[in-house]
């Protein structure tokens, strides 16, 4: 029996400024607007327990799809359905209840302590006074055990490295994407994680240590992953399956090795690109020509 996806996106148009047809008005009247397409046709899905790695050159709408599947930006036309219910139908409570995005670690408070920066997550489940209850800060500890950040609770956002926020970040995500603030066990209704980048600015071994942890939580804990990443042997070694954008459609969906394929880079990226054999499980490594 197949596994149902957590996330469905059917036929998506999105851009800035745009009409709510999408392809009619705001799209006619984009050269005297300032309106401007970015995603055309969009169509995938992704399931729990698996890496959804996305590629493409800059401007290529990696980090408009993320936006617009978080909730942060409408869609102009299609659909964004998350855990089988239309995004748009959902109040911002819900949405922030089954999904999290982690953002590069940049502009964060840095007075806030590393405790409070991961508490932030439960925002979405807390009662109307605002209060966070025993189980809001159990999940929080859970989370942080997770990420290998209990340690750092205690110390300000600011006087952290750029792995060290970026695993804060994404255990404040975990905290978030957490059942609600009653004590009884509850089903996970849909846990997705969208990442925009979170690799980037990292050295090698803040890379490898985040993007290790990320695997995991797809698929020892089930969570369902977007993972938008520039550097293509990171998403050879990480993702289950690849989605190349290109001038904001869709140009190839797949296994790795049916996406990371050389002709189809080369053209994409427009630089000659070699693909050869990384070891066992058919890894790929990717390089220019020459």
């Amino acid at each position: 029996m197949s596994t149902p996806a957590i996330l469905e996106v059917d036929s998506l148009v999105a851009g800035y400024g745009l009409d709510s047809d999408g392809l009619g008005a705001g799209v006619r009247a984009s050269t005297r607007n300032h309106q401007r397409l970015v995603l055309r046709g969009i169509t995938f899905s992704l399931t729990s327990g698996s890496v959804l790695g996305l590629i493409g050159p800059n401007g290529a709408g990696k980090s408009t799809l993320i936006r617009v599947i978080s909730g942060a930006l409408p869609a102009a036309g299609g659909h964004v359905r998350v855990g089988g219910r239309d995004l748009a139908s959902l109040t911002s409570r819900e949405r922030a209840s089954c999904l999290a995005v982690v953002p590069q670690a940049r502009n964060l408070p840095a007075a806030f302590t590393v405790w409070e920066t991961v508490l932030l997550g439960r925002t979405p489940h807390l009662n109307w006074l605002g209060q966070t209850s025993d189980h809001d800060e159990a999940l929080a500890v859970e989370a942080m055990q997770r990420t290998d950040t209990l340690g750092l609770a205690d110390r300000r956002m600011g006087e952290l490295s750029g792995g060290e926020q970026q695993r804060v970040l994404l255990a404040r995500a975990l905290a978030q994407s957490s059942p609600g603030s009653q004590p009884e066990p509850q089903p996970r209704a849909c846990s997705l994680l969208l990442l925009d980048e979170p690799a980037a600015h990292l050295d090698l071994h803040y890379q490898v240590s985040l993007l290790d942890l990320v695997r995991d939580l797809a698929h020892q804990d089930g969570y369902a992953v977007l993972l938008a990443l520039h550097d293509l042997n990171l998403v050879a070694r990480y993702a289950d399956r690849v989605a190349l954008l290109e001038q904001g459609e869709l140009k190839a969906i797949g296994a790795p090795d049916k996406v990371l394929e050389p002709v189809l880079l080369s053209r994409t990226f427009q630089v000659a690109l070699q693909v050869y054999p990384a070891g066992p499980g058919g890894r790929k490594w990717i390089m220019p020509e020459g």
